[in-house]
């Protein structure tokens, strides 16, 4: 992921005003070298061209300092994403589907040499140096700057508007949702039978507004009954498709398979959205 002499390791402490984290906060361990301390305007320094991921969720500030025992280091970041909804979907972005998840804030994973979570608006990360399985030391660590951390560790209410059955993957896109330029920013969840989707704009006028872009973006369309207002499609890439709006909300369904209902499928969806 990040290429960086010796160790890999990224943590968000969370402390207000992106405090560097203290390397004395778990005992037995040292401070190596200075603090650091990036802003979007120079975190490429520091992540040899990979930070252009972090720049699509939100990154506004980082301090980092790199913590030694004996012969292990980790290297400790604290990452400001300004909202809940951006970190956690750095979080997600970043996590291994394969590896459980960790009770961390909003959501969190330990494996062999990395941890990683993300609680309110920051995003912590550790990589841990030499080879091996570190696992012991890196749940010490997160335990710590998971008290430590400022935020709520409530999940973004969006998380809670897609029904789990048959679920298999659910995300904050930072741009082009659908692969629609229009949808700049959302949640998409995957199913077996199609993808959902929310946005939210500032308004209920600006959504009314993007609405209108849609239909226009499909082209022929036929009106649905869901929440505010709604239309079905067929398109050549996304299939059978159901849009509606709901207040400040645009969602729906797409690529949605024969035999499940477009239209009944965005009427749950909006049902959920509170």
């Amino acid at each position: 992921m990040l290429k960086r002499a010796g160790a890999v390791a990224l943590v968000v402490c969370g402390l207000a005003g992106a405090a560097a984290p203290d390397c004395k906060l778990v005992p037995g361990w040292t401070q190596k070298g200075d603090v650091r301390s990036y802003s979007a305007d120079n975190l490429f320094e520091y992540m040899d061209g990979n930070a252009e991921g972090y720049l699509l969720y939100g990154f506004q500030s980082m301090q980092g300092a790199t913590c030694e025992k004996g012969d292990v280091t980790f290297v400790i970041d604290v990452s400001d994403f300004g909202d809940p909804d951006s970190s956690y979907g750095m979080f997600s972005a970043n996590r291994d589907p394969r590896q459980p998840y960790a009770r961390l804030g909003m959501g969190g994973q330990v494996v062999q040499r990395r941890m990683i979570f993300a609680k309110g608006k920051y995003y912590v990360e550790i990589a841990a140096n030499p080879e091996g399985n570190h696992t012991a030391a890196l749940n010490e660590w997160a335990n710590a700057l998971e008290k430590t951390t400022e935020g709520s560790s409530d999940p973004p209410a969006a998380l809670a508007w897609f029904p789990t059955e048959k679920l298999q993957g659910l995300r904050l896109v930072p741009e082009s949702v659908l692969g629609i330029r229009l949808l700049s920013r959302g949640y998409a969840a995957q199913y077996e039978f199609g993808k959902a989707f929310v946005v939210t704009e500032a308004s209920a006028a600006a959504a009314t507004v993007l609405m209108e872009k849609l239909r226009q973006r499909f082209g022929e369309t036929t009106p649905a009954r869901v929440a505010d207002e709604a239309f079905q499609a067929n398109d050549k890439y996304l299939g059978r498709v159901c849009l509606f709006r709901k207040g400040e909300h645009v969602g729906g369904y797409a690529n949605v398979a024969e035999g499940a209902d477009p239209v009944a499928l965005a009427a749950s969806l909006a049902g959920r959205i509170r």
